[in-house]
């Protein structure tokens, strides 16, 4: 699949279908945000991989009742490494790079996800407490629940900004 095709067909599906996913796709999948960019090469974040029925739906109360995350077979949670990134860059390694670190590895997932036939969805809005204990994940900071399947629905590309109002030109 060429790069461009892979960037149209990504979608937020918020349905899934009770097909599971091989464990080379989530491999391959991992392996992909394992590939992702990192400040110093870091990689300040680490991966939780649920796939277990009661923590699902435990991530489903903590994430604000959003149902469809114990439909997927799997939720991976990207958590940043904060004492890790401020080990080599200070504060602003523990509030910022250790998170973006995160989120370039999630985005990674994602794409990996379309590149292979699956659906995913970004889920942000959860009580970040509740989801690191739930996952073991003390000493981490959850920013990014990505439940990923096949999608039972296809939701239309939703409308972009024009460049016009995201480019500043100088």
């Amino acid at each position: 699949m060429q790069f461009d095709e892979l960037l149209d067909r990504r979608r937020s599906t918020r349905a899934f279908s009770r097909d599971s996913i091989s464990e080379d796709q989530v491999r391959s999948i991992l392996e992909a945000a394992n590939k992702a960019p990192s400040a110093g090469n870091l990689q300040a974040y680490g991966i939780f991989a649920v796939s277990d029925h009661d923590k699902l739906t435990d991530l489903v109360a903590a994430a604000k009742g959003q149902e469809f995350i114990a439909e997927a077979p799997i939720c991976f949670v990207f958590c940043a490494d904060p004492e890790r990134s401020e080990s080599e860059y200070g504060k602003r390694g523990r509030d910022l790079y250790s998170i973006q670190d995160a989120t370039i590895a999630a985005t990674f997932a994602i794409l990996k996800a379309v590149d292979l036939g699956l659906a995913s969805v970004w889920v942000g809005s959860f009580d970040e407490e509740r989801v690191s204990n739930i996952i073991g994940a003390y000493k981490l900071r959850p920013v990014a629940i990505i439940p990923v399947g096949h999608g039972a629905e296809n939701p239309e590309a939703k409308p972009r900004r024009k460049l016009s109002s995201l480019v500043h030109e100088m």
